[in-house]
């Protein structure tokens, strides 16, 4: 498989009342596309959910007012939603950087007010997944799943890999069972090692996506071996027959335009074209993270 983005509009828009934009999830209800992502500042790592509307997927957005779900956790952040059967779907983190967690599940018909219903999947103490985040949901052929990072007991640095788990009843009110890891750091060639000195971060923002001709794609963040930290986070694909795995990389797939990185992005397929929306902090924004939007042909 090979990535050549034909076109790459960066920053996609600067927001009118946050620092920092992170997480973009777009999803279409037949109308309107709903853009939904984290809000804040990585001065403090402070997040709100962020909500914006457009009638095209480039724009012009309308930044709506930021989400506010009745749950608790130091980092809830990084939404990952779908639109099915006239509901929207949303599977959110409430730690990213701290053991522990929980993927959280609200529901909506409007996109803007949302019922927040019980867990989807918590975080098990003393295990491969004593910390869990970026959910993202997923059907792939005919059957719901959520993809998220997971990691084990940390001292330094969370070192995350990409889990996935599967609804039993294949409806996403789940419940939701566990399938394991499918992507692990020795999996990965272009990620620094979990030994490395200067370890900077482990593989996250997991997102599967069904291609055209039946295989599964599964778009992921990671962190190059070498560089200057700021500048080694990187978008990269995966593939693979079945969604289990193996999955074959592809490597990083899009470079910044200047002196920086990107990261954090979700996949829409549009016909026989690749939509891939991603944040990416540069010079020319300051470092500050912003949204922006590449296309290519399958």
């Amino acid at each position: 498989m090979k990535i050549a983005f034909q076109s790459n509009v960066f920053p996609l828009f600067h927001p009118q009342e946050t620092d920092d934009l992170k997480d973009p999830c777009a999803v279409f209800d037949g109308k309107t596309w709903h853009l939904y992502g984290s809000a804040g500042t990585v001065t403090t790592e402070t997040w709100t959910l962020f909500h914006a509307t457009a009638e095209q997927l480039d724009g012009p957005w309308t930044e709506q007012r930021p989400i506010e779900l009745p749950i608790n956790g130091s980092g809830i952040a990084a939404p990952g939603v779908i639109f099915a059967d006239g509901v929207f779907h949303m599977f959110v983190q409430t730690e990213f950087m701290r053991a522990g967690g929980r993927v959280e599940h609200a529901v909506s018909n409007d996109g803007f007010t949302w019922v927040v219903l019980e867990p989807a999947i918590l975080a098990i103490e003393d295990s491969a997944e004593h910390g869990i985040y970026d959910p993202h949901p997923a059907e792939i052929r005919g059957h719901k799943y959520l993809v998220y990072s997971a990691m084990p007991k940390f001292d330094r640095v969370p070192q995350p890999d990409i889990y996935l788990a599967r609804s039993v009843s294949n409806t996403w009110f789940g419940p939701w069972e566990r399938v394991g890891k499918i992507l692990d750091h020795t999996d990965v060639p272009h990620h620094n090692h979990r030994d490395d000195p200067n370890y900077e971060w482990g593989i996250e923002g997991g997102q599967l996506v069904e291609l055209p001709d039946g295989r599964v794609l599964l778009n992921a963040t990671c962190f190059l071996p070498t560089g200057e930290r700021g500048t080694r986070q990187r978008v990269f694909f995966a593939v693979a027959d079945n969604v289990e795995g193996p999955y074959t990389t592809v490597g990083p797939v899009l470079d910044p335009s200047q002196r920086g990185e990107n990261g954090h992005s979700t996949v829409i397929i549009q016909g026989n074209e690749l939509v891939l929306l991603y944040q990416s902090r540069i010079e020319a924004t300051s470092h500050r993270w912003r949204y922006g939007i590449a296309r290519c042909d399958l």
